[in-house]
């Protein structure tokens, strides 16, 4: 396929149960949070170039509609520490290093939402 059209970003909505819940628990991971001017069932999470939109829905089920995230940051074991220490309620996976030369974690918070969060490998950047 040729064209010329340039894709510049990309920003995920996350489906939520909670809003509120959901803007406190990215503000305590060390997010900016924010509540929609327009919509007061929609939200953002923004940490450096991530930016996560957040959108309330009441037939969200995390066992079937669940998101998933990949984040790339510059030390993995720095943010898994910071998480961890957070006490934010969901499920973190212990930092390893992946065959494709990334170091990563996982955080499962209570929505379902899947965090997978990597760095690249000394040897590899």
């Amino acid at each position: 396929m040729d064209s010329d059209v340039r894709f510049d970003k990309v920003e995920p909505v996350i489906p939520v149960r909670d809003l509120a819940a959901a803007l406190d628990r990215y503000s305590r991971l060390g997010f900016s949070v924010d509540r929609a001017d327009e919509d007061p069932g929609y939200g953002f999470a923004n940490r450096g170039a991530v930016s996560l939109h957040l959108t309330e829905w009441s037939e969200h089920d995390p066992t079937r509609t669940a998101a998933v995230v990949y984040l790339y940051v510059s030390d993995a074991d720095a943010v898994y520490a910071e998480w961890a220490a957070a006490g934010v309620p969901g499920r973190f996976g212990e930092p390893f290093d992946a065959s494709y030369g990334l170091r990563e974690f996982t955080y499962i918070d209570p929505e379902g939402t899947l965090h997978r969060v990597g760095s690249r490998l000394p040897d590899q950047a």
